[in-house]
């Protein structure tokens, strides 16, 4: 039994069929790919497996504090969870903690790539996707400088990221051309990749159906019962109402955000909260100039994708609760930013603005692997790189569950 049909739980289901087990996947939206996964950046980046928390986070946090429209907006709550995440966050900071946190990210991150590569080749499925390498752009030279010595580091673990001059940078994406006065440089990761994380899911879900794994949509999951100190059932209510218990052998939890929610009754602790991400998706068709290269723009932190003839601009990350209302202030700061880097580029009357619950630890490294009850498994807690983890993060978990050692170096829980 898999709990969450996004891009975690579809790659769990997928690997476990394929490992020959039996499968039923229970999701409360019509269908795969509806929340966290539905709108995200559209980055395969693991070149920037960078946890949140590092040495240099705190006084930059206090520094957008109060500002509405910041890359990191906090919103203090009368909530215990909320604030216990934020001291473990803080403990996250130190050098030695944000080191091991960069290793488990870039190792599980190039799994992950390669994972889907291997997806990709054998499925034919198709997700807007495309191999040109992310462009992280800078426009202070001070930025640049630590992006170029952090560049070195990371080649240190494996992934290729390349200081380069904004010359080059532009040669790279003429789209740039017009800031040619401005960007101090960039960072190229040629061996990111990007695509939409919704129809790629969406099509392993339905090649997954076509296996045999039971996708029970327009179902919400109430409760998981403990009996015998293992998981013994799962309460669900189907969409008029009715109510059922529904028994597996192994429990795999893939529900993002809500995990905590539902695991804490049965004894199992997860330091995961909700960060908020916001998206827009604007229309290139009939337009030119919007840049074909998916861009990080560090100085706001946000990424501008080409998905087909769209352009995805995602961003901003706020502690705000489960709250899912959009905020006005930052949606337009999506797009008044992309704007004044690429005019004329893409229709703004098209503009769909979205947000999501990014399911974030305080290290940045995912919870993948058995829990303190023998047959309950957890593949969450993937932050913003939940499209970048996820596929190598369903394999490794299917591993797991058919008592296999994944073929990574990852410190996976309960092993």
């Amino acid at each position: 039994m898999i709990l969450g049909a996004g891009i975690t739980g579809v790659s769990s289901a997928w690997f476990l069929r394929e490992a020959g087990f039996d499968v039923t996947v229970l999701d409360r939206q019509p269908e795969a790919a509806l929340e966290t996964s539905f709108a995200n950046g559209g980055q395969i980046s693991v070149s920037q497996s960078e946890p949140w928390a590092n040495p240099g986070a705190p006084l930059k946090v206090l520094k957008w504090l109060w500002r509405d429209d910041s890359p990191l907006l906090f919103r203090p709550r009368l909530d215990p969870r909320q604030w216990a995440w934020g001291l473990q966050f803080l403990r996250e900071c130190t050098p030695g903690r944000t080191e091991r946190n960069i290793i488990q990210m870039v190792n599980l991150g190039l799994y992950s790539r390669d994972t889907l590569r291997y997806l990709r080749e054998s499925t034919g499925i198709r997700y807007d996707h495309l191999a040109r390498g992310i462009l992280q752009v800078y426009f202070d030279q001070q930025s640049f400088d630590a992006a170029s010595d952090a560049s070195a580091l990371m080649r240190q673990y494996n992934c290729h990221r390349e200081a380069i001059t904004s010359e080059r940078a532009i040669e790279l994406e003429p789209a740039l051309a017009g800031l040619a006065g401005r960007l101090s440089g960039a960072v190229y990761a040629v061996d990111d990749e990007s695509g939409d994380a919704r129809l790629f899911t969406q099509g392993l879900a339905e090649l997954a159906a076509e296996r045999g794994v039971e996708f029970r949509f327009n179902t919400c999951i109430r409760a998981l019962h403990a009996e015998g100190g293992k998981i013994s059932g799962v309460r669900i209510c189907d969409s008029e109402g009715r109510q059922e218990d529904v028994q597996g052998d192994y429990y795999l939890v893939c529900l993002g955000s809500y995990s905590p929610q539902l695991l804490a009754p049965v004894g199992v602790h997860l330091p995961i909260y909700p960060t908020k991400g916001y998206s827009a998706t604007i229309s290139t068709e009939d337009y030119s100039g919007a840049p074909t290269i998916s861009i990080t723009d560090d100085a706001v932190k946000m990424v501008y994708t080409r998905l087909g003839d769209r352009i995805r601009i995602a961003g901003t990350a706020e502690l705000n609760g489960y709250n899912t209302d959009l905020n006005p202030v930052r949606c337009e700061a999506l797009t008044r930013r992309y704007f004044s880097l690429f005019p004329n580029s893409a229709d703004p009357n098209s503009v769909q603005y979205w947000t999501g619950l990014r399911p974030s630890t305080p290290s940045n490294v995912p919870i993948i692997g058995r829990s303190a009850l023998p047959n309950l498994y957890l593949n969450t807690g993937h932050g913003t790189l939940g499209w970048t983890e996820g596929p190598g993060s369903g394999r490794a978990i299917a591993d797991i569950i058919a008592g296999k050692q994944p073929e990574l170096a990852f410190d996976f829980v309960g092993s």
